[in-house]
């Protein structure tokens, strides 16, 4: 206690602050249906963009931890190629109270391929996968620049990865990147195929990518920049 009240009143007395509290992030990885190789790379570059930048990473499979009481410790929480049913109904209902308490949600890759038979979900992730072509290198337009997901990014930027098709996408979401798919073959969506977005949903906030298929991907500069980006986004820095 008396360490404590030194440390308040040189803060009192000389205006220091103390250092900021990291921020908490929870990356879940539960998977129902096809498992995605990058998993393991995937945990390992957030864990180290953390370690650069200020935020704590915990990783789990365990889908008991969506509990409120459990949620609200965390500041983010991100679905990192989740698919398939991942949550039973009490799980939603204690993941739609953290995200309406002003929690954050960030949905990397196949986030969309993830929990089909739960509307708010479409709505909080913003689309659902439809299908996809075999990998290719394709050009992403840059829609919004000021972002810090897509500021260091060109305006076209070519970029190898899985490139999903989706469906029942939510117009609402604000678009960041865009796929050109005359730049590819097996483009479903035309003219607006959105590949990575935002929103303020439901009392919180949304970050989504469709990139980040490949364990290569990982490992490219632009990429982690842009996951890194989407983080600060949903911690509000």
């Amino acid at each position: 206690m008396r360490i404590i009240f030194l440390l308040i009143s040189l803060v009192l007395l000389t205006g220091f602050a103390l250092p900021p509290k990291d921020s908490e992030v929870l990356v879940f990885t539960k998977t129902a249906g096809y498992r995605h190789k990058s998993i393991t790379v995937g945990v390992e570059t957030l864990k180290e963009l953390g370690a650069e930048n200020g935020f704590n990473i915990t990783h789990t499979e365990n889908a008991e931890l969506f509990n409120y009481k459990t949620l609200k410790r965390f500041d983010l929480v991100i679905f990192l190629n989740t698919t398939g049913d991942v949550l039973d109904s009490e799980q939603e209902q204690a993941f739609e109270k953290y995200i309406n308490k002003g929690g954050s949600f960030m949905g990397v890759h196949a986030a969309t391929d993830t929990e089909f038979e739960w509307p708010w979900f479409n709505k909080l992730v913003g689309a659902y996968f439809l299908d996809h072509p075999d990998k290719s290198t394709a050009i992403i337009k840059r829609i919004i620049r000021s972002h810090p997901s897509t500021a260091h990014l060109p305006n076209q930027w070519k970029h190898y990865d899985e490139w999903y098709n989706f469906k029942s996408i939510n117009k609402s979401t604000n678009v960041l990147l865009m796929l050109d798919e005359t730049s590819y073959q097996g483009g479903k969506n035309g003219a607006f195929h959105p590949i990575a977005w935002y929103h303020e949903f439901d009392g919180g906030r949304s970050f989504y990518t469709g990139l980040g298929h490949t364990i290569e991907s990982y490992n490219d500069q632009k990429f982690r920049k842009h996951l890194l980006g989407g983080i600060f986004y949903c911690l509000n820095r």
